[in-house]
């Protein structure tokens, strides 16, 4: 803690000088016999003058000085911790890779290696309630299921589904699912770790594994004595193989186990690479500067003299009197908080309609009137902005309102903006996907119109209570209003993507 302590503004501590200074001008003004030496005679001076006690003279001068003084180390801004970048979740991201390949049917455990693996998966988000978590299924090739999300209900309604069957090509590729787990935290901006739940890990991912700026655990899902996979093959869990990826990558590296202590091991590995990484990377410093306010008003209250608080009280109460109630909040609150703080409190507190009335920024005004159900009006927000991410948040707006077509538009222009966004070719992909469902719905001679297998909750209107991401805020929120089989979502949507890496 001593080593990390540092002013953020140290130049201020310049202004260090003004207290010495003003006390030494109170000095020499409360110097009653310099005032007189030149009107009276030196040897009737001593007589005819009374001086106060010196002591008691310079004591608002003093106090005045201190008050300065702490008022200047404050605004110096001393430091020595840091905290996470406003808008973002402080709690530690998890990528969980789950490798679907065809040995995971393996039942050497019970009831199969994919089933335990998908209980496992409920028990870590049960475990880290409200932290944000991501899942990646990966076999030949390796694809985004759910990004990084606080929405345990939503991760599981798509975990559960999982199958080895969804994959579009067999084999291992621990490699790509390591790359797009790494990207995925890269573009989150925050620490966070990746597990792999696995049967086993091929060599070529260790190079993977070496460039990674996470954590990385590794849960093996089976047992060494193995077990019989459908057509008569037999599959055995590579301890040999998983130990030495963890050697030479520097993963944790555990198998399952019957109880939840494989559960209780991950999560505290998750929470101590959060906390290494937090620690060493460049997170902003927490200016505690604000603290010496409390000596500051202390030391003003011995300022006070006669008169000064009947005037200040007659103020207020004026204040009170003669302008109105709302004006006096707004005026309060205008004094002390931008617009974009205000909204951010609103936004904290789940009022997500009284936040976006105080966003100016649009795509934080964007978000608000997403989580508040009024998506048109996010749209115009979001068309504000010509960033990758507002074009990301107004395709997610479109496609809650059945504009499809306009849906596709705003997803390849934020991949225009930033390319090879993960969550962006995902909702892409499903975007093309309901629009030609949509389109092979319509009938011949009529105007294409919405599917009626498409229909939204309440979830949207009544919004919910967190911190702002911004495109992470909305990111895949429409999937979870889509009344679909989660399994046929991803069984197009992996040969879609399977199809677009082999075209190239």
């Amino acid at each position: 803690m001593i080593a990390d302590f540092h002013f953020l503004r140290p130049w201020w501590l310049v202004a260090l000088v003004l207290p010495p200074i003003l006390v030494w001008m109170a000095s020499r003004a409360g110097d009653i016999r310099d005032r007189w030496k030149a009107m009276i005679a030196p040897h009737l001076l001593d007589s005819l003058v009374i001086e106060p006690d010196r002591g008691n003279r310079l004591a608002p001068a003093f106090a005045l000085a201190v008050v300065l003084a702490l008022s200047v180390v404050g605004v110096a801004g001393p430091t020595w911790r840091r905290e996470p970048p406003p808008f973002v979740s402080d709690t530690a991201s998890l990528v969980i890779a789950v490798d679907l390949s065809p040995t995971m049917d393996a039942k050497d455990v019970s009831p199969s290696r994919i089933e335990r693996a998908k209980l496992k998966i409920h028990d870590i988000l049960t475990a880290r309630s409200g932290a944000r978590t991501a899942v990646i299924a990966y076999a030949g090739t390796a694809h985004l299921l759910v990004p990084l999300t606080d929405d345990a209900e939503l991760i599981l309604s798509y975990t559960d589904a999982l199958a080895t069957r969804l994959m579009p090509l067999p084999g291992k590729d621990t490699a790509a699912a390591l790359r797009l787990a790494d990207q995925l935290l890269e573009e989150d901006g925050g620490s966070g770790t990746v597990l792999l739940l696995t049967d086993g890990i091929e060599k070529g991912a260790t190079d993977a594994a070496k460039g990674m700026e996470g954590g990385l655990v590794v849960l093996g899902v089976g047992t060494p004595e193995g077990g019989a996979v459908e057509g008569g093959a037999f599959a055995k869990v590579d301890l040999e193989a998983l130990k030495a990826f963890g050697s030479n990558a520097g993963a944790s590296v555990a198998t399952i186990t019957d109880d939840d202590a494989d559960v209780r091991w991950i999560v505290q590995k998750v929470a101590t690479n959060f906390k290494r990484q937090t620690a060493s990377t460049g997170d902003r410093w927490h200016d505690l500067g604000w603290w010496l306010l409390i000596p500051v008003v202390l030391l003003f209250g011995l300022s006070f003299r006669r008169g000064w608080v009947t005037r200040t009280a007659a103020i207020l109460l004026a204040f009170k009197l003669f302008v109105p109630q709302s004006a006096q909040a707004g005026t309060f609150a205008d004094m002390w908080m931008t617009a974009d703080q205000q909204g951010r409190i609103a936004f904290e507190r789940g009022d997500f309609e009284a936040a976006a009335t105080h966003f100016k920024e649009p795509l934080w005004k964007g978000t608000a009137l997403y989580r508040a159900g009024k998506f048109q009006e996010a749209v115009d927000a979001f068309g504000l902005s010509d960033t990758a991410e507002a074009w990301f948040d107004k395709g997610n707006a479109l496609l809650h309102l059945g504009s499809f077509e306009e849906g596709v538009t705003a997803y390849q222009k934020a991949l225009e903006k930033r390319n090879g966004w993960a969550d962006a070719e995902a909702n892409l992909a499903l975007a093309k996907l309901l629009l030609k469902q949509q389109e092979d719905n319509a009938e011949p001679d009529q105007p294409n119109e919405k599917p009626d297998s498409i229909q939204f909750d309440d979830k949207g209107k009544k919004g919910k209570t967190g911190t702002v991401q911004a495109a992470a805020q909305t990111s895949e929120m429409w999937i979870k209003n889509i009344q679909a089989s989660p399994a046929d979502l991803m069984a197009r949507k992996f040969a879609i993507e399977a199809e677009q890496e082999k075209g190239p």
